[in-house]
C-alpha cells in the first residue's frame, strides 16, 4: 500500500489541523493505521492508532482530549483531527500502516509509511 499524508501547516498556539493520509489499494480496510510524529532531533513518537472498523483507537498521553483519529473506508483515508495546538506539537507527522494486525504505538510495528506533513504551532 502507499500512503501519501497531507494536510500540515502553519497555525497559531490554540488552533487547529487536519491531516488526511490517503492509501492506494483495495484492502486498506484491513489495515491498522497510526499517526507519528518526529521533532528535529527527536525520535519519532506515537501520537494515535486506530483498527481496521474504527471502533478502537489509542492516544499517546500528550494527546489525549486534543487530537481524533478517525477513517473513511470507502475513502481509503485516515485523518487526524488536531485541536488546541500546542508549540511542543510542532514537528512532521506520519502516517503508517500494517495489515491484519491490531493497533500498535511501536513504529516497528507497522510496514507502510507516507512521506510525512510539516506540522508548525506558534507560540
Amino acid at each position: 500500500v502507499q500512503l501519501q499524508a497531507s494536510g500540515g501547516g502553519l497555525v497559531q498556539a490554540g488552533g487547529s489541523l487536519r491531516l488526511s493520509c490517503a492509501a492506494s489499494g483495495r484492502t486498506f480496510s484491513s489495515y491498522a493505521m497510526g499517526w507519528f510524529s518526529q521533532a528535529p532531533g527527536k525520535e519519532r513518537e506515537f501520537v494515535a492508532t486506530i483498527n481496521w472498523s474504527g471502533g478502537s483507537t489509542y492516544y499517546a498521553d500528550s494527546v489525549k482530549g486534543r487530537f481524533t483519529i478517525s477513517r473513511d473506508n470507502a475513502k481509503n483515508t485516515v485523518y487526524l483531527q488536531m485541536n488546541s495546538l500546542k508549540p511542543e506539537d510542532t514537528a512532521v507527522y506520519y502516517c503508517a500502516a500494517r495489515n491484519n494486525l491490531p493497533p500498535s504505538d511501536s513504529n516497528l510495528a507497522y510496514d507502510y509509511w507516507g512521506q510525512g506533513t510539516q506540522v508548525t504551532v506558534s507560540s
